[in-house]
């Protein structure tokens, strides 16, 4: 067990746990789509070359301040999405500023942008109603002035309390299922654990950090304390359909699960039971949330077990003396990925979820926290021991074969994919403090998401 990283027995007394209740993906309340997508055609016909688009400022039908400003925060917000999956060639910012704005959504200056050479035009508009705001996207095809898509959404002023990014969060995914035939993740969340608002506790054994779960938009923004407590609140996992979080918590001075709904203000559920000489830690989500997987010292030993999320159907997965942790669903449900230090150190193993077929995937001298991807290419993410630090690297199920994905730079662990497979989240110390990342998964485009304190066990949500 002294090689599995992650067993730290931490020790905490404190208050009663809160959770936000809401359901982060969503859009804002009230906010209505009424005018249907029809697709007419694409804005270029070439599936493997990245249309070029250009994306001006939103228009302000207003002179509202909070109009104007969501009209700019908007049209940036949209652009950085659509720079962050990289499927378009976006026409530079300062070119776009020559091209007048126009008045209104009608008055489109084709020529201009066919001078360009834009494939497509994205003309939008904001405006205040009666009770809040209209969003109108229309996403114009240069070649001959056809609106091959439009959205319209209507919210309340609170849905621009953080300037309106849902939606340009709705408007990139939906041009990129509808162009790229991509899912997009910009209404996608990330949670990890911080202790950012922590303090220092007293107790028997000594004086303990706690920590709590947070969430923060896929590029970082909007972060937000999701559990107000004085214990250690760690490893959230997202249901896949972001209703509940999963973590594990020393709320009642030992760890166990916890299940708290984000619908509503319903008391926290612990499915595992745990108890003093029932220990449970790191609960992972099956692919179509009925089930979760987590590690348990039930039988004496860290194993892995599978539980179906109302507590009931407990089977235990691994059989083996020595420590097996961090369990990783596949894609299709059928078997599960998990650290064990069976041959000597910590390895990586993918078993059948009824306990056969069991393959060890890694061989370096410290292998941990695997991630099963969800996305196109079946692929598992991991962190690799590698001189005084780990690496994440990443292990492709179909040619058996490894890359590195990280620089070198600091030690890096605790990998999470994308729901698209294309990025990665993880934790590395090499500002000084461990703060969350993301990477794209050829190792390009590395981005800081934290920066208020120590921050780790990131969860990409599905």
């Amino acid at each position: 067990m002294k090689h599995i990283r992650l067993f730290t027995a931490v020790f905490a007394c404190g208050a009663m746990l809160v959770l936000t209740a809401q359901t982060p993906q969503q859009p804002p309340a009230g906010q209505q789509t009424t005018q249907p997508d029809t697709i007419i055609t694409k804005i270029s016909p070439g599936d493997f070359t990245a249309p070029k688009l250009a994306v001006p400022e939103f228009i302000p039908l207003t002179k509202d301040a909070e109009v104007v400003s969501a009209a700019k925060t908007i049209s940036d917000v949209l652009w950085d999405d659509f720079a962050f999956e990289k499927e378009f060639y976006l026409i530079p910012r300062d070119i776009l500023r020559t091209v007048p704005r126009p008045a209104t959504a009608d008055q489109v200056a084709i020529d201009r942008w066919k001078e360009l050479n834009a494939d497509g035009v994205i003309v939008g508009t904001v405006t205040k109603s009666a009770d809040g705001i209209i969003v109108e996207a229309r996403l114009i095809k240069v070649a001959d002035g056809t609106m091959v898509l439009g959205k319209q959404y209507s919210g309340s002023l609170k849905s621009v309390a953080d300037g309106g990014r849902i939606y340009a969060h709705s408007v990139a995914d939906e041009i990129h299922r509808t162009q790229r035939n991509l899912r997009g993740v910009a209404r996608t969340k990330l949670a990890f654990s911080s202790d950012r608002d922590g303090v220092r506790m007293k107790g028997p054994v000594g004086d303990r950090d706690t920590s709590n779960i947070y969430q923060a938009d896929y590029d970082g923004a909007n972060q937000s304390r999701m559990t107000i407590s004085r214990w250690l609140d760690i490893a959230p996992a997202w249901a896949p359909d972001m209703s509940v979080i999963a973590y594990t918590s020393y709320r009642t001075g030992y760890p166990d699960i916890v299940l708290q709904s984000l619908k509503d203000a319903r008391a926290p559920a612990m499915p595992a039971r745990g108890g003093t000489e029932n220990q449970n830690f790191l609960p992972a989500w099956s692919p179509d949330g009925t089930k979760l997987a987590f590690m348990s010292t039930r039988d004496g030993n860290p194993e892995i077990y599978v539980i179906n999320r109302d507590g009931s159907g407990l089977r235990r997965v691994t059989n083996h003396p020595s420590a097996d942790a961090t369990p990783t669903w596949s894609p299709a449900g059928t078997q599960l990925a998990f650290t064990s230090d069976r041959g000597g150190t910590p390895q990586v193993y993918i078993v059948n979820v009824d306990g056969t077929g069991l393959v060890k995937i890694t061989d370096g001298s410290h292998c941990d926290r695997a991630a099963w991807s969800t996305g196109k290419v079946n692929e598992i993410a991991y962190a690799s021991r590698t001189g005084g630090g780990f690496e994440i690297r990443v292990f492709d199920v179909a040619t058996r074969e490894s890359r590195t994905l990280t620089d070198g730079i600091g030690s890096n662990e605790s990998p999470t994919f994308a729901p698209n497979g294309r990025h990665l989240a993880f934790v590395s110390d090499r500002t000084g403090r461990q703060q969350i990342y993301t990477i794209a998964r050829d190792g390009t485009d590395l981005k800081q998401i934290t920066k208020v304190g120590a921050n780790k066990y990131p969860n990409w949500s599905q």
